[in-house]
């Protein structure tokens, strides 16, 4: 398996990758926050994403601290069910469907079968299909977001974290439609804790 820093080049032209850092268990999150210190990660995330628009959903967004939002050198768009939800560099998408509309520059999507409608076929392909964009969107959390998403990906880019934290927060499970195409193996992070980086493609 290969290694090295993430660019998003490995996805399809105008695809959609879901990235994300889990314990072995599969805890995302915990309080609206990450529970544990991974600079390696932030790095990898921020190699993957730079460049691409990048979907989350609003409480994401608060998550962020302040003074990184909106994420620079990244499109940022916003899921929220609130049609008055404005945030300075950002812009707001009503369903998961719309914001990877929006990112694969088709404007006026707002659900599911509307994407089908436009793009001619469903799912993950639908979404590569419909873009002029030529780039990968990021959808970058949190659960809900991500579950909402998963049909409509082509890649997935998971860091695993071997620590025993709890949380509330829990990524999807992938299932047998989904193939290791990357494991950069246990790596040793500054802040102490084992990690490891895998990609998975469909």
């Amino acid at each position: 398996m290969s290694a090295g820093p993430d660019t998003g080049r490995d996805a399809a032209p105008g695809g959609v990758g879901l990235i994300w850092a889990q314990t072995l268990d599969g805890v995302i999150g915990a309080g609206n926050t990450i529970p544990w210190r991974l600079p390696e990660d932030m790095a990898h995330f921020k190699a993957t994403t730079l460049g691409h628009p990048v979907v989350m959903g609003r409480k994401t967004w608060d998550s962020l601290p302040a003074r990184f939002r909106p994420l620079s050198g990244r499109r940022n768009i916003v899921v929220t069910r609130d049609p008055r939800w404005t945030a300075e560099g950002a812009e707001r998408a009503g369903s998961i469907a719309e914001a990877l509309g929006l990112a694969a520059g088709v404007t006026g999507v707002t659900d599911v079968a509307e994407m089908a409608a436009v793009t001619g076929v469903a799912g993950a392909a639908g979404v590569a299909g419909a873009a002029a964009a030529p780039t990968t969107a990021w959808v970058i959390g949190g659960g809900e977001i991500y579950r909402a998403a998963l049909p409509y990906a082509t890649t997935l880019s998971v860091t695993e974290v071997d620590s025993p934290v709890k949380g509330d927060t829990y990524a999807p499970t992938p299932d047998a439609a989904w193939t290791l195409t990357r494991d950069d193996g246990w790596q040793s992070s500054t802040s102490g804790l084992r990690y490891r980086i895998r990609r998975y493609t469909r």
